[in-house]
């Protein structure tokens, strides 16, 4: 079963969708063995390398250098620091990704990488998310971030090649956990992918935010440009990329506005990566993109973007009428400004991201239009006028009117009532028998029924997504979790001698029993030798002696691994 907490009790029930119970008897003891090799070269390498809040928020987590974390201890131990933490199965889209950390949850993919990718894996693991994310959220200031720019990305329009671009990864990441996949769909699924990740194309707000994302959370440097610290989770969970990046051939540039910019490609090593000075410089930058997006920007622009994204959004009014819906049609008046907008299809009205009640997807579930703007010849727009002024103009129960708004948008019918504000400020008014033209195109006949009229002079912010979550069903097809193949003789056979190592713990005749049975059956299993050289005691030199040079004859017999033995063998 899931186990929930205070955090995770307020997370929108949409996210609920994503999340999963960790299996914890499903990691071998080959799984453990990989974390705490994992670990060891991690703390014993960052120690020099790291940010000073990694290690101090390793100790905060909790997160214990010999087993693969469970998530219920993380949870009563993040909790502390205000944050939680969540399983996922598979890939999930970017913008429940960012939402997710707009509530302080962090989302973690409960698989582990396998032996064979223990430097580094490209999909999100364990390991990537436990150990790399968790340690550094401690530090308040960096947390912050985290949520702020989860805050502001789930916001951020996506353009229709981000969403080809997540059904194509999606796709290709089911084929990979299913065990029915071939290597001809495989190919297919893969050559997609790269083609759309090669793909030029204008980059959307999210495009941005990720980018700006994966060069901070994932892939940042903190300190000085020619002696930067890592802070970044992908380079801490990866202890090939953590060495590879202080090398000189990896371009150290400033973290600015400009590194939202640029792409990455998350199955090759960085070219380049970027140094913030300080924590706080990361929400400096994210403020001046932000300043930049619909969600702020609002106007024609934000809404034109929203139309082009072809993906369910909201436009906010500056009465604070909010429109969530599938954009589609956008008239302009001689100033450049909006005139009139329309949805297609389901659409909810709300007011400070809850829905007005009656005006749910049920009412509209046809589509929404609406002039905004000023009448023509009057210099006060409606929703600046007292009860006094709307009679004056007509704008009253039970009395037919006919509005003329800049951009030729007449308004002929009789008005029923309006929405007010608990300020008392009109912010949406309703009439029967009601015809709305553009010049001399209809676009509402009196038989459509009670015409709803928004009120506002402009649109003041653009976002991608509902107002309130709860008008929508916001279920998404999700990626499928990763089939468990069963274990054949042989593998249960190794894993066997993996749990028996730890269970023996330093009894030199036991290790001396397990030393044999290894040789005979897997002479090449390096790890499980290092397992066997970090149990025995200091006085028994001659099972040391005789591990360490198997494993050098395992050194020579496999370039591969070489520089990984070398490593567990400096560690031990």
């Amino acid at each position: 079963m899931f186990e929930s907490n205070e955090i995770l009790d307020k997370l929108p029930k949409h996210l609920m969708q994503f999340v999963t119970t960790q299996d914890y008897e499903f990691y071998s003891p080959i799984d453990h063995a990989v974390w705490r090799y994992v670990m060891k070269k991690n703390v014993q390498y960052l120690s020099k390398y790291a940010h000073e809040s990694y290690l101090t928020g390793l100790a905060k987590t909790g997160i214990s250098m010999d087993h693969v974390p469970n998530m219920y201890g993380m949870n009563r131990i993040l909790k502390e620091i205000g944050w939680a933490a969540v399983a996922v199965n598979g890939l999930i889209p970017t913008k429940a990704f960012l939402e997710f950390q707009a509530h302080n949850v962090l989302v973690i993919a409960s698989d582990i990488r396998q032996k064979e990718d223990i430097e580094y894996t490209p999909s999100p693991d364990i390991i990537h998310e436990s150990a790399g994310h968790a340690p550094i959220i401690a530090n308040v200031e960096y947390a912050e971030f985290l949520r702020r720019i989860g805050e502001i990305g789930a916001k951020a329009i996506s353009s229709s090649y981000d969403q080809e671009l997540y059904e194509a990864t999606r796709h290709l990441t089911n084929l990979k956990g299913s065990s029915g996949a071939n290597d001809k769909e495989l190919a297919e699924a893969e050559e997609k992918v790269k083609d759309l990740q090669h793909k030029e194309v204008e980059p959307s707000e999210m495009a941005k935010i990720r980018n700006l994302h994966w060069w901070s959370v994932e892939y940042g440097l903190i300190g000085e440009l020619g002696e930067p610290k890592i802070y970044g989770a992908g380079l801490l969970s990866s202890i090939g990329e953590s060495s590879w990046c202080m090398s000189a051939k990896v371009k150290k540039l400033p973290f600015t506005l400009e590194t939202a910019d640029y792409n990455f490609d998350y199955t090759k090593p960085q070219p380049q990566l970027f140094v913030t000075p300080n924590f706080a410089h990361l929400s400096y930058v994210l403020d001046e993109l932000a300043n930049s997006m619909a969600l702020r920007r609002g106007g024609h622009k934000g809404l034109t973007k929203l139309i082009e994204s072809k993906q369910l959004g909201t436009i906010e009014l500056s009465t604070g009428l909010q429109i969530s819906g599938l954009f589609s049609k956008i008239l302009l008046n001689e100033e450049g400004k909006v005139a009139y907008f329309q949805t297609n299809g389901k659409t909810a009205l709300a007011y400070h991201e809850k829905e007005l009640l009656g005006h749910g997807i049920t009412t509209h579930g046809h589509g929404f239009g609406s002039p905004i703007g000023k009448l023509k010849g009057i210099n006060l727009a409606i929703e600046d006028m007292s009860p006094r002024d709307l009679e004056f103009y007509n704008i009253y129960e039970g009395r037919f009117v006919n509005l003329t708004f800049e951009g030729d948008i007449t308004v002929a019918g009789e008005v029923i009532t309006g929405k007010r504000t608990l300020k008392g400020k009109i912010i949406l008014i309703s009439f029967r028998n009601c015809t709305v033209k553009h010049k001399e195109v209809i676009l509402f006949r009196p038989e459509y029924g009670i015409y709803d009229m928004a009120v506002g002079k402009k649109i003041v912010s653009a976002f991608s997504g509902p107002a309130d979550p709860n008008s929508f069903d916001l279920t998404v097809p999700l990626s499928l979790p990763n089939v468990k193949i069963p274990k054949n003789k042989e593998q249960n056979k190794l894993e066997n001698l993996y749990l028996a190592v730890k269970k023996i713990g330093s009894n030199s005749n036991e290790l001396q029993t397990v030393f044999r049975e290894a040789q005979e059956n897997f002479p090449d299993e390096w790890l499980l030798y290092l397992e066997i050289l970090d149990a025995i005691k200091e006085e028994n030199v001659k099972l040391k002696k005789e591990v360490i040079k198997h494993l050098n004859q395992i050194k020579f017999r496999n370039q591969k691994v070489a520089h990984l033995i070398e490593v567990g063998l400096n560690l031990s």
